[in-house]
């Protein structure tokens, strides 16, 4: 389906009706291997959080579970904490297991070293059914001054972020905040929003946090964000956690009333985070750049690091 815009997951029509399948294919390897169980319920979460975002409903999934030596009692234990997690989570998403594949023995060889297993990576694959092709949701931004509200709530957690992990340098710490209740609510509730056609993006908060949540969501169109952290929590918690069940969205002002009598009526929380802008990046008033910086650090530095390698 051409749209205007990315989406979280990938639409294609149904031909000759009106109805599309949503697909998308996730896991984060970093949450898997801190809690296998856990981080493994959280791939089928962020897939089904996906297919919605879409404005799909999680239908089924398929997977690729890739792991060590399963004679190797960790890489073992791994594998079936994983499956546990696996099967938890699509009963409550009512995903059935459709198919799938398992990988074993993926780790370092090499002569005098001991082999090192690959992060558990349960790779999971998930479709689900967009009723009404015409309602496809993208993640963009649209125009300067539409309303950013996040939908769900945010924690004073860092656990397992690509913050933590990368720029403070922490390799193991436990999977972050996950409560599959909260998450099905989340995700009922922006679905609704998205059928009732009171929103015009919406994106999960996953690896990187809000922020990267926000600058995804800002360079398709080169626009930016005016936010006001929240006063309680820890400041980069609030940027960079990776805490589950949150999804981003953005509506015109003048729906903004009839999407706060939406919310209201759900128990989800729901927070006013802030408008769009022309370009700059903003927080609690203090300047942050251009999105279109960031947009080159976002699309461009793996090239970058690529091309200095070869020329060192």
């Amino acid at each position: 389906v051409t749209t205007n815009g990315p989406s979280d997951a990938g639409v294609v029509n149904i031909k000759g009706t009106g109805k599309g399948i949503a697909m998308t294919v996730d896991c984060n390897a970093r949450y898997v291997h801190n809690d296998p169980k856990k981080g493994t319920s959280i791939a089928v979460a962020e897939a089904a959080r996906n297919i919605v975002c879409a404005g799909g409903k999680p239908s089924a999934i398929t997977n690729c579970l890739n792991f060590g030596n399963p004679y190797n009692p960790e890489a073992y234990w791994q594998f079936v904490m994983a499956i546990k997690g696996m099967s938890e989570a699509c009963e409550r998403f009512k995903t059935p297991v459709t198919g799938g594949n398992v990988s074993f023995y993926n780790q370092t060889t090499g002569e005098g070293k001991e082999a090192v297993p690959v992060f558990p990576t349960p790779t999971i694959g998930m479709i689900g059914l967009v009723e009404d092709i015409e309602r496809v949701m993208t993640l963009d931004f649209k125009d300067k001054g539409n309303l950013i509200f996040l939908i769900g709530e945010s924690k004073n957690d860092l656990a397992a972020s690509e913050y933590l992990h990368t720029m403070r340098g922490v390799k193991r710490s436990p999977a972050p905040f996950f409560d599959i209740d909260r998450e099905l609510d989340v995700q009922a509730a922006t679905l609704q929003l998205i059928e009732k056609g009171l929103i015009n993006a919406a994106h999960d908060v996953a690896d990187g946090g809000l922020f990267t949540t926000l600058v995804e969501m800002g360079i398709h169109r080169g626009l930016g964000f005016d936010i006001t952290a929240e006063a309680d929590m820890r400041f980069d918690a609030f940027l960079f956690g990776e805490a589950q069940s949150r999804i981003v969205v953005a509506l015109r002002p003048e729906f903004e009333e009839e999407f706060i009598e939406a919310m209201r009526k759900t128990v989800v929380p729901f927070t006013l985070l802030g408008h769009v802008t022309r370009g700059k990046m903003v927080i609690d008033d203090s300047h942050y750049g251009f999105i279109d910086d960031a947009a080159d650090l976002y699309l461009n530095s793996l090239e970058r690091k690529l091309d200095s390698s070869v020329t060192s």
